[in-house]
């Protein structure tokens, strides 16, 4: 059987034709299907990725926040060890004036 096939057989000329419309169709359903598919995965994918960020975003703020206490909490300590050296010096010097004669 050649390409010219049922071409004179009206009836079988038809239903070649249906068969080819239906397989179109269901070309066509198969893959909006699969593109339903594709696009319902993307999603999912979308909304992980978004919760993701969100949740590393919420921990970095976390981490941000941490880092300000500390470095507060060390600039304080940094004040209170120059005071604190700036005294022990005083005392050194009333010490030395008094006789003291160190180490």
């Amino acid at each position: 059987m050649g390409i010219d096939c049922g071409k004179d057989d009206p009836d079988l000329k038809e239903e070649m034709e249906k068969q080819f419309v239906d397989l179109l169709s269901e070309e066509l359903k198969l893959q909006e299907t699969v593109g339903e598919e594709h696009s319902h995965h993307m999603n999912i994918t979308l909304g992980e990725a978004k919760r993701l960020a969100s949740q590393y975003q919420r921990e970095a703020e976390k981490c941000n926040a941490a880092t300000e206490t500390c470095e507060g909490a060390r600039e304080r300590a940094q004040v209170l060890l120059t005071k604190e050296k700036k005294m022990t010096t005083l005392w050194e010097q009333r010490a030395r004036h008094l006789g003291w004669e160190g180490e």
